[in-house]
């Protein structure tokens, strides 16, 4: 096989017209050679961190969807089907992966659960992470979200990571908002990247101390505007991430689009393609072709190099993508799950009131830390109540593993101002997690989930709408076009029952997730992520 066009040889820092030539999955030549074609090969995209499971489909079906546009291989870190269902969850990933013609790179989930202040279905300790460190298939040790445990030299942390050292993997960072002597200790354990960071301060001190920042923009977190002014001076030493991304926003765009953008605001070519294409390669050492003689023929024909969007894509000599079609097939897998709780009563979303103030969680818009608020209560009837003028409203998590009482809080910026929505897509440990404007809303929304053993909804006083996530109550049986509109329907109507949020789902999904301050909510109860202990909802 021979593809013509203008080589971009980002190593070289040079583009000239040529062809290459494949033989089984390598490429045994690239020429120069004098011709009309006009338009460009680099090598593919990949990003650098992400959960396959936020786009709410299975490995398979990302993949026919990714190489659209121009991503041929991701670095992926399965902890959120892990908290679910423990070591078999990551199995299923690989697994699933491998049946079609992408290159997944997963870890060994280092935080199953993330903390020990939730209920997870799973645990993954140091022995399991042995176990699947020293499978060929788990290519790092992934994102350690238990910073505090890595700086105060937690025992079973430590294990975790001289596990991957034994093994030569390379392990991911996870440290929102720390620096100076506590950052400084963290990256002595062996930890050289960071996805978290979500200032520009931040990230440029984790630079000059060694450490590899990845430039984050998913469907919730969104930290490319705070950092992409050091990908000039740091582009040997950055890279790009979605993190978490919806389906619908993975339908329109992936890597690409922050290539896009990173050029537009005249970002030299070549240092924006090292952090898209190579450095992630480099880093993890991963089975990746770069556009040389010898490597896979793992690459993409793009229209510009202005938009990047793609035309063609290779992945190990095989064209699994062209001009509009993906050429990736559907393959069958079986639907595992872990949901066990039965449905609730309204009263158990009931707060008797025992003060006159609150503590209320704020929600950033683009951001996954949030604030801490401190809020005249609303009482009625010597309850606690949403207040819609105020756009304070309740929000509960409860634990899906087993029957327990519902654990209540309340939240600012998610504006609804009728009905309730709910997810089982909690970060990490997959509890349903709901925000309404009434105890009846909620109540139903949380119902209607369980009714279903996973998914995401939207009620109103005349409509309740659902996509079900039979997948570990997570993930999606359907195919990336399916679940994309059906997804794009139902933010439609979280939308018009108020929220004004980018992505009022996606930010839901991490309100439950304590390793991010500063004020959250598990199962649990409200948990305080700067001091990282509980505290108490009523002033």
């Amino acid at each position: 096989m021979k593809v013509k066009g203008q080589i971009v040889d980002i190593q070289n820092q040079r583009i000239f017209k040529g062809e290459i030539t494949v033989e089984n999955d390598k490429i045994v030549a690239i020429t120069e050679q004098n011709h009309d074609v006009d338009h460009y090969i680099l090598p593919g995209f990949i990003d650098a961190h992400i959960h396959i499971e936020s786009s709410m489909l299975v490995p398979s079906e990302f993949a026919k969807l990714a190489v659209k546009h121009g991503t041929v291989g991701t670095v992926s870190d399965p902890h959120e089907i892990a908290n679910v269902l423990g070591v078999e969850g990551v199995e299923f990933m690989i697994e699933n992966g491998k049946k079609v013609p992408f290159k997944f790179n997963f870890g060994a989930p280092s935080c199953v659960p993330a903390t020990t202040f939730e209920s997870a279905g799973a645990v993954i300790d140091s022995d399991d992470i042995q176990k699947l460190l020293e499978n060929p298939d788990i290519k790092y040790l992934a994102e350690m979200m238990n910073y505090p445990g890595v700086i105060f030299d937690d025992e079973e942390v430590l294990k975790k990571i001289a596990w991957a050292k034994h093994y030569n993997k390379p392990v991911d960072g996870h440290a929102p908002g720390v620096i100076g002597d506590d950052i400084t200790k963290y990256i002595s354990a062996g930890i050289y990247t960071d996805h978290e960071c979500f200032t520009y301060n931040e990230a440029l001190e984790k630079l000059q101390k060694g450490m590899k920042i990845l430039i984050r923009e998913g469907s919730a977190a969104k930290n490319f505007e705070a950092l992409i002014d050091l990908l000039p001076e740091y582009f040997e030493n950055m890279m790009f991430c979605s993190d978490d991304k919806h389906p619908d926003d993975l339908l329109l765009h992936h890597i690409n689009k922050l290539c896009a953008r990173a050029i537009a605001k005249g970002i030299d070519l070549f240092k924006v393609l090292q952090a898209a294409c190579i450095n992630p390669v480099k880093h993890y050492g991963l089975d990746v072709g770069l556009l040389q003689e010898g490597d896979f023929a793992d690459f993409i024909v793009v229209k510009d190099l202005k938009t990047f969007k793609t035309l063609q894509t290779y992945i190990n000599g095989a064209l699994v993508y062209n001009e509009g079609e993906s050429l990736i097939p559907s393959v069958a897998f079986k639907n595992l799950n872990n949901f066990n709780c039965d449905k609730k009563d309204i009263s158990e979303f009931k707060i008797e009131a025992t003060a006159k103030q609150i503590r209320v969680i704020e929600a950033l818009e683009g951001q996954l830390v949030t604030n801490e608020l401190i809020e005249e209560a609303t009482v009625k009837n010597g309850f606690l109540e949403s207040n819609t003028d105020k756009d304070i409203l309740k929000m509960a998590v409860v634990n899906r593993y087993k029957n327990d009482t519902p654990a209540l809080a309340f939240i600012k910026n998610f504006g609804l101002k009728e009905g309730a929505i709910a997810s089982s897509v909690g970060h990490d440990s997959h509890n349903i997690i709901a925000v309404g404007t009434t105890d009846e809303a909620i109540c139903k929304a949380v119902n209607l989930i369980i009714e279903n053993k996973g998914g995401i909804c939207a009620v109103s006083n005349a409509e309740s709408k659902i996509v079900p996530l039979p997948v570990a109550g997570i993930i999606s049986d359907q195919d990336g076009e399916t679940i994309g509109k059906q997804y794009a329907e139902l933010d439609k109507m979280a939308k018009a029952l108020g929220s004004n949020l980018h992505a009022p789902y996606m930010t839901l999904s991490f309100m439950a997730l304590l390793v991010i301050p500063s004020l959250k909510l598990s199962d649990k109860g409200l948990f305080n992520g700067k001091a990282f202990k509980f505290t108490d909802l009523q002033l």
